[in-house]
C-alpha cells in the first residue's frame, strides 16, 4: 500500500496540534503529528503499543514517571496503557506508529 504524503489531509485538532493519518492496516498504523511551540499532548493512556520518532522540533515528553527532553533523530518505546505526554519546546513533527492501528482516528 502507498501512501503519499500530499494526497492525505492535515486534520486540525485545536490548541496547536494537527494531524494525517498515513499508511495502516488492523496490525499496525502510522501517523503523523505537527506541534506548534507550546502546544501540549495531554497525558493520556491506550492499550496499543507506541512508538515516537521525532521528525523535527524538541519536545519535553513524560513516559510513566519519566521526563525527558528530545529532538530530531531520538525515539520512545511506550508500552501499552502506560500513561503518556508531552510539551512542544520547538515547533516539530512526531511520526507516532501503533500496534495494533488506533480504529478511533479513522
Amino acid at each position: 500500500m502507498f501512501v503519499y504524503n500530499n494526497d492525505v489531509q492535515l486534520e486540525d485538532l485545536g490548541d496547536g496540534i494537527s494531524r494525517k493519518v498515513l499508511a495502516h492496516n488492523d496490525n499496525m498504523m502510522a501517523v503523523e503529528v505537527h506541534f506548534e511551540k507550546g502546544a501540549i499532548g495531554a497525558m493520556h493512556n491506550h492499550p496499543h503499543e507506541q512508538l515516537t520518532y521525532v521528525l523535527s522540533g524538541a519536545f519535553e515528553f513524560t513516559i510513566g514517571d519519566e521526563t525527558k527532553i528530545v529532538k530530531a533523530g531520538d525515539t520512545m518505546y511506550k508500552e501499552p496503557s502506560i500513561e503518556h505526554g508531552c510539551v512542544c519546546l520547538e515547533a516539530g513533527v512526531l511520526i507516532d506508529n501503533f500496534t495494533p492501528m488506533r480504529k478511533d482516528f479513522v
